[in-house]
C-alpha cells in the first residue's frame, strides 16, 4: 500500500478528459459509499457528515463528473495511478460556502479505465486534543481544504 512519502502527485488542476472517464466509471460506487460513509457515522458520530444534515441520500449525491468534478491529482505507483478528486456537492452551500468530497480511486495499468476501481472517501478526524483523540469530524470538506493525500 502507497504512502504519502512515497507518492509524488502533480500540482491540483483542473480535471482532464481522461480523470473525468475514470470517475465515471466508479461513479456509481462513488455515490453509494457517500450512503454508506454518512449512515455509517450518524451511528457512531454525527458531526462527521453534519454538514449534510436534513438532506435526503438522493440530494446529497445529486451531482455528476462532468460539472462537480472541480479539482484533480495523481500519482504514479508501481500499480498504476492514484486519482484524487475534489467533487463538489451541490446540495451543500451553507456559511462556510460549497461543499466537497474529496474521492481517491485507482486506476490500475494497461487496460484502459474499464479497470478502475473506488478507492476511498477522506473523512477527516482531526483536531486532536491532549489524549490523541479527534475534537473535530469533516466529510464534506471547503472549497480551500488541500485535495492531498489519504490513506482510508
Amino acid at each position: 500500500m502507497a504512502s504519502s512519502e512515497e507518492l509524488t502527485f502533480n500540482a491540483p488542476h483542473a480535471p482532464h478528459p481522461n480523470a473525468i472517464e475514470a470517475f465515471n466509471v466508479v461513479l456509481h460506487t462513488i455515490k453509494s459509499e457517500i450512503v454508506k460513509s454518512r449512515h455509517h457515522w450518524d451511528q457512531h458520530e454525527p458531526k462527521m457528515w453534519s454538514r449534510a444534515a436534513g438532506l435526503s441520500d438522493h440530494d446529497l449525491t445529486h451531482f455528476t463528473v462532468e460539472h462537480d468534478l472541480v479539482e484533480c491529482r495523481s500519482a504514479p505507483t508501481s500499480y498504476g495511478n492514484i486519482i484524487l478528486g475534489k467533487i463538489r456537492i451541490p446540495a451543500v452551500k451553507d456559511e462556510e460556502g460549497e461543499g466537497f468530497v474529496h474521492v481517491r480511486i485507482h486506476d490500475p495499468p494497461n487496460r484502459g479505465t474499464e479497470d478502475v476501481v473506488f478507492h476511498s472517501i477522506f473523512t477527516d478526524e482531526g483536531h486532536r486534543n491532549a489524549d490523541g483523540q479527534p475534537t473535530t469530524w469533516r466529510a464534506i470538506q471547503t472549497r480551500d481544504t488541500p485535495l492531498d493525500f489519504f490513506n482510508e
